[in-house]
C-alpha cells in the first residue's frame, strides 16, 4: 500500500495524544517511526519546536524522513516551515487558530516541494470539521453552522491542551449565547460559546458565512466551574494556577460526544459522533490521516481535515475503536 518511504517522526510522542499516535504507526510501519521531542528517551531524536534552526538541523541528521506528526504545540509556523521546504509531508494536532492560519500560509511553498500538510486533525478540530462538512452538503451547502462538543472532565489531557483550553478563556464571546442541545447519550446540555478553531476554519473552507463552536463537559458541575473560571483566567499569575491546577481536577469521566448542525432556507440537518478517550480518538484521527499520505493519497499543499474526500469516511472507519456515528432528524429535514 506504501507509495512513500522514509522515516516518520512523532513530535511528543511521549505525551498522551502522541504516545497513541506512535504505537498506532508502529503497527502499519514497523520499524519507521521514532519518538522526536526534547526528551525523546533511548532511540528518539532530540529536537525542540521553539528553536527553528535546530529543528532544521535535527531533520537533516535523520535524513530520510517521509513525514512529521506535530503533537505539541510550537510558538510558530518555523517547524512547519522547516518540513515543507524539504518536502517533508506534515500532520499538525495543533487546534490554535492563529498558528494554524500561518500554517495554511505555507501552502504556495508545500505545493513547490511536494509535500502534504494536514491540519484540523483530531476531534474537535477533526472530526467536528468532518461532520460540519457532511451536514453542509446536505442541506445544499449552508449557511449557518454550529458545533457543540462535550468533553469528560475526568479524562487527563496533555500539558499543550491544558494551556490551550485555559487561555481560550480569555477570548472573546463574540455573539454566539448558550444554547440547549441534545447530544446523544447525554441528554439535553446547556454548551457554551467556545472559541475552537472551526469558527474559523470553516467559514473559508467551507464557505459558510455563519459558524459557531460551543463546548460543556460530561459533568455539569464541571461546565459550571470551568466557565465561573473566565475572569481568573484573564489574569497571567491566576492564569497559570489555572493551567497548573486542571490537570489534577477529575469529576467526570471520559465520554465525549460532538455534533453538528447546518441550516439553509429551512433545511436543518444534524449528525454526532460518540465515544470515549478524546485524546485517543484525536490520536487515531492523526494516525489515519498520517497514513493517507504515506500512501501517496492526498493532494500537495496545505489542506484541512474536512477538504481531503479520501479522509471523509473517517467517523466510519473508527467504528472499530468505540467511535458511534448519529444522524439525527433524518440526513436532512425541511420545517414544515
Amino acid at each position: 500500500m506504501t507509495t512513500v518511504n522514509g522515516q516518520v517522526l512523532v513530535v511528543g510522542g511521549r505525551g498522551a495524544v502522541g504516545s497513541v499516535v506512535r504505537t498506532t504507526l508502529e503497527r502499519w510501519f514497523p520499524g519507521r517511526v521514532r519518538t522526536a521531542g526534547r526528551n525523546p528517551g533511548a532511540h528518539g531524536v532530540r529536537m525542540d519546536v521553539t528553536d527553528t534552526d535546530g529543528f532544521r538541523r535535527a531533520l537533516a541528521g535523520v535524513g530520510d524522513v517521509a513525514a512529521v506528526v506535530l503533537c505539541v504545540q510550537p510558538p510558530d509556523a518555523g517547524p512547519a516551515t522547516a518540513c515543507l521546504e524539504r518536502g517533508i509531508h506534515l500532520v499538525d494536532v495543533n487546534a490554535e487558530p492563529d498558528l494554524m492560519r500561518r500554517t495554511a500560509e505555507l501552502d504556495d511553498l508545500a505545493d513547490a516541494a511536494g509535500a502534504t500538510a494536514v491540519l484540523s486533525v483530531g476531534l474537535a478540530p477533526g472530526l467536528t470539521n468532518l461532520l460540519a462538512g457532511r451536514a453542509h452538503h446536505a442541506v445544499g451547502g449552508a449557511d449557518r453552522l454550529e458545533l457543540t462538543v462535550l468533553l469528560g472532565a475526568g479524562e487527563r489531557h496533555g500539558a499543550d491542551a491544558v494551556r490551550w483550553t485555559v487561555e481560550a478563556l480569555t477570548a472573546p464571546r463574540g455573539d454566539a449565547r448558550p444554547r440547549r442541545v441534545a447530544l446523544p447519550g447525554h441528554g439535553r446540555r446547556t454548551a457554551r460559546p467556545f472559541p475552537f478553531s472551526d469558527q474559523h476554519t470553516l467559514q473559508g473552507t467551507l464557505g459558510v458565512p455563519e459558524v459557531a463552536t460551543r463546548l460543556c463537559l460530561d459533568s455539569r458541575l464541571s461546565t459550571g466551574l470551568l466557565f465561573a473560571l473566565r475572569p481568573a483566567a484573564r489574569h497571567p499569575a491566576l492564569r497559570r494556577a489555572l493551567t497548573s491546577m486542571l490537570p489534577r481536577t477529575h469529576l467526570g469521566g471520559d465520554a465525549f460526544a460532538v455534533r453538528a448542525d447546518a441550516w439553509r432556507a429551512g433545511r436543518h440537518a444534524a449528525l454526532a459522533v460518540t465515544g470515549r478517550g478524546q485524546g485517543r480518538v484525536s490520536a487515531l484521527v492523526a494516525a489515519h490521516a498520517t497514513r493517507e499520505v504515506l500512501a501517496g493519497r492526498l493532494p500537495t499543499g496545505v489542506r484541512h481535515i474536512e477538504q481531503l474526500p479520501t479522509l471523509a469516511d473517517l467517523p466510519e472507519r473508527l467504528a472499530p475503536d468505540g467511535v458511534v456515528l448519529h444522524s439525527l432528524d433524518g440526513t436532512a429535514s425541511r420545517r414544515s
